[in-house]
């Protein structure tokens, strides 16, 4: 895995600064701008850019994500492998999430960043003698606040820092009433929950550059988890490299590519309300793991009119690469669908 990302690191510092060096000489120091259609990154990517003193911006996103087949580690696995060691088996599971987010720039360096969530989280799951039954739950995930500082922006080039807080507003005491728990509502495992219960912190670090025809970013980004929930166990801090680039299709649409890798630690500590000897989503050692993401994304920008400065965008992302800790419902796909409306 190391050598992958490496070679990725590679590939994309190498393209970055063969452009660079290629417009520099037809450039008088103009500066990246997000007023273009290929001017943010793919929706699916947060805190991508700042913005200049007074600018305000709203944002709406919808994502789905659909995980479904067991995998063990790199090799795909069976309910009867997960049965072998644990009474229940998830066959499937989606998650849809609803995000609010809103920036604004009191100064030309710093700008403020909230971003709310909804979740609705759904999954199917087998028992060994063949029954099957539901789990679902729903409600409001944590809240991330942020500031982002802008450490450069000239030659259609910029650079961003952002460190962040994550507040624990969401629960992680789901219960469901399950066909082993006699009548009585359970606690559930830890992908149904709908927070983490620890604060975070973030941290990420963004490099723009753009010329005439297209747009181009790399962002290494971290979610780090600080103190032990009620629980007594935290989530796995959570690091990513993003790289994309966007061609312009036109005055207004966009048209992106993206790769991903992310790297997520397995949960620290266990839920003593949980039996990890009954599923596999509540065994600790089933957490966590390594993937390799692809994107595909379209971006419209309103450039006249009353809805000047309102976006429309989507992208679908599907994994490359996933070596995933002990055994785990793999992920199939994510789509996500946005709005944002700047204000200048």
């Amino acid at each position: 895995m190391k050598n992958i990302f490496i070679a990725i690191f590679c590939v994309v510092t190498t393209l970055t600064f063969a452009q660079h060096k290629h417009h520099n000489k037809h450039e008088s120091n103009p500066e990246w701008s997000s007023n273009r259609p290929d001017g943010h990154a793919p929706i699916s990517v947060m805190g991508d850019h700042t913005h200049h003193k007074g600018g305000v911006m709203f944002s709406y996103r919808y994502m789905t994500m659909d995980m479904r087949q067991l995998r063990q580690n790199t090799d795909d696995a069976t309910t009867a492998n997960a049965h072998s060691g644990y009474m229940v088996a998830p066959l499937d599971m989606i998650m849809n999430m609803h995000m609010l987010g809103a920036m604004y720039s009191p100064s030309d360096r710093i700008t403020l960043m909230i971003m709310a969530n909804y979740l609705e989280n759904d999954m199917n799951l087998q028992m060994r003698n063949g029954n099957q039954f539901v789990t679902n739950t729903s409600g409001l995930g944590d809240i991330s606040l942020n500031v982002l500082y802008s450490i450069f922006n000239k030659n259609r080039k910029a650079m961003h820092a952002q460190i962040g807080v994550n507040i624990p507003t969401g629960s992680i005491k789901e219960k469901n009433v399950l066909p082993v728990s006699m009548g009585n509502a359970v606690q559930l495992p830890y992908p149904m929950q709908l927070g983490t219960g620890s604060f975070g912190t973030n941290l990420a670090l963004t490099y723009l550059g753009q010329c005439d025809t297209f747009s181009w970013g790399h962002q290494l980004s971290g979610m780090i988890n600080i103190n032990d929930n009620d629980q007594d166990y935290k989530f796995g801090n959570r690091y990513k490299f993003n790289n994309w680039i966007a061609g312009k299709a036109g005055d207004n649409l966009s048209v992106s590519v993206r790769l991903e890798g992310v790297l997520v630690n397995g949960i620290d500590g266990d839920s003593t309300l949980l039996n990890p000897m009954m599923v596999t989503t509540a065994d600790t050692e089933n957490s966590g793991g390594t993937y390799i993401n692809s994107g595909f994304g379209l971006n419209y920008l309103v450039t006249k009119g009353g809805l000047k400065g309102l976006r429309f965008a989507t992208e679908i992302a599907m994994p490359l690469y996933q070596d995933l800790n002990g055994i785990q419902l793999k992920q199939n796909y994510s789509l996500t669908f946005g709005l944002q409306y700047a204000i200048h």
